[in-house]
């Protein structure tokens, strides 16, 4: 470890502050301190853009930037290391971020939802970097890991990095929502890439009392890490226990039809039916929000169109193209116009789905839940199985 490896800005700053929040546990220490971040990151990066949010506009390159490249690296932050499925090499924002190396915070609480133990059999999907095929290996040791990635660019060079810090857990180049029935049945799937639906095949690899931690995403919007633990059944249940916002697994990604095509090539309105609302769309956009509402609605799914003076139109589709709405917010008003057209009234859907949320007292990610019957139909419930979530639509 270098001299400045040690000061507030490296590995021991970057641990401090991890064990202060809580993240980083006494138990997972020496593996961290074992496992450097920095040899599992590649030279050109950009922090701090994930799929949620603007971030910087610019790269890092370690090669011009060292001290620059360093501190991100060290800092609680996400690394984007690829957009656009590798067919946009910088220095500025691509399209779409398409790998990072997670944030560490992120990183070191699904380790601990995770629950390893010492002769854990552990499935990751979703290879990235490799720094978590690392955590893992120094852990549990390399035998017991599988990390599997669609990429094959990107399960290149985590092979690379692997070897280099002599780990040799068995690296897959394939589609991670199959599993990898080969090393099964596992003890742990860990999950680094955000999904709509959980895989079944993941789900029959994993032995009864395993866990499975992901990353799940409502198709409305909003997203939350779930800890199931597999039943006997064949079946899957467990909480939620925190935000989270990954990139999705690519044989999940949802591909939009553009509004245009709900209007039939008709101006806006169109033939929607007007009505006015007093819920401001403010009220909705959060994330926490959006996951409630997603959890309770069907293929419904939301698109802001902000405007120079403040304000936006809030568009929702649903993925049938057979229904949208449109909500138009003005900064300081107290009655926002609501335009709705086709056989579902998607505003009306959200209103309600809102409503249930709010009048539940507007609970957090941690009271909700997900269960998994062995047909693969999952529903969500609220502070236990026995309280679903209410369907709306």
């Amino acid at each position: 470890m270098t001299e400045r490896a040690t000061t507030e800005a490296g590995p021991q700053g970057l641990a401090s502050r991890l064990m202060d929040s809580g993240a980083l546990t006494s138990d997972w220490l020496s593996t961290y301190q074992a496992v450097l971040r920095e040899s599992f990151v590649p030279d050109v990066i950009w922090p701090g853009v994930g799929p949620a949010d603007g971030g910087p506009v610019a790269s890092i390159d370690r090669r011009t930037d060292p001290e620059g490249w360093f501190r991100a690296v060290y800092s609680d932050t996400s690394l984007t290391t690829q957009w656009d499925d590798g067919n946009h090499p910088g220095p500025g924002r691509g399209k779409v971020p398409t790998c990072s190396n997670s944030q560490p915070s992120m990183v070191f609480s699904m380790l601990a939802a995770l629950d390893v133990q010492p002769d854990s059999k552990v499935l990751e999907v979703g290879t990235g970097t490799g720094w978590n095929a690392a955590l893992l290996s120094e852990r549990v040791g390399s035998e017991n890991v599988t990390t599997i990635e669609f990429d094959p660019e990107n399960a290149a060079t985590a092979r690379t990095r692997l070897d280099t810090a002599g780990y040799n857990p068995v690296a897959v180049v394939g589609d991670g929502s199959q599993g990898w029935p080969a090393c099964a049945p596992y003890d742990r799937v860990l999950i680094t890439a955000s999904l709509r639906e959980i895989p079944a095949d993941i789900v029959r690899q994993t032995r009864p009392g395993g866990i499975i931690v992901s990353p799940y995403a409502t198709e409305y919007g909003g997203e939350a890490v779930v800890r199931l633990t597999v039943e006997e059944d064949g079946g899957a249940s467990g909480p939620f226990v925190g935000s989270s916002a990954f990139m999705r697994l690519r044989q999940q990604r949802a591909y939009r039809t553009h509004v245009k095509e709900y209007l039939g090539g008709r101006p806006w309105p169109a033939d929607g039916r007007r009505t006015t609302t007093s819920l401001p769309p403010e009220a909705v956009a959060g994330w926490l929000p959006m996951f409630a509402i997603g959890l309770q609605t069907q293929g419904m799914f939301p698109y802001p169109e902000q405007y120079d003076d403040g304000s936006y139109t809030l568009w929702l589709r649903d993925t049938e193209v057979t229904s949208w709405a449109s909500v138009d917010f003005v900064p300081g008003a107290e009655e926002f116009e609501v335009y709705q057209s086709g056989p579902r009234e998607l505003w009306d859907e959200l209103r309600a789905a809102y409503a249930w949320w709010n009048g539940q007292g507007q609970p957090g990610f941690e009271r909700f839940g997900l269960t998994m019957r062995p047909d693969g139909t999952p529903w969500a419930w609220l502070d236990s199985p026995e309280h679903p979530v209410p369907a709306v639509g």
